[in-house]
């Protein structure tokens, strides 16, 4: 099955901008909101986050949970260059790096780290 995150470009790109794209599954925290934004998403969707926030913590848990999206976010939006929501784009991305990082750490997953 494909993943909301891999299927969003090419949604994206088919609308072109005729329609607003809502982007919602799996999104946890600032630098998920970010990654959806500049796979082409125009607004991010965190149902679960903030129904776990007011679970545990009441509107406290809500103000906090909002106050570290914004956090994440802007650390997320100064490692890319991004000054302002509409800079996030595709560019933004690194490509490749979740196929070449479990080669990459194999060797320590295996005990033989230097």
């Amino acid at each position: 099955m494909l993943s909301s995150a891999r299927a969003l470009p090419a949604i994206a790109d088919a609308v072109k901008g005729d329609i607003a794209i809502l982007a919602d599954s799996g999104i946890r925290n600032g630098l998920d909101v970010v990654r959806m934004i500049a796979l082409g998403a125009d607004t991010v969707l965190l149902g679960r986050a903030f129904l776990y926030a007011l679970a545990t913590a009441g509107q406290a848990g809500v103000a906090n949970l909002l106050n570290l999206i914004e956090k994440e976010m802007k650390v997320a939006m100064t490692l890319t260059g991004a000054k302002s929501i509409s800079e996030i784009t595709q560019d933004s991305l690194v490509q490749g790096l979740g196929k070449e990082l479990p080669t990459a750490l194999a060797p320590m997953a295996k005990g033989n780290a230097a």
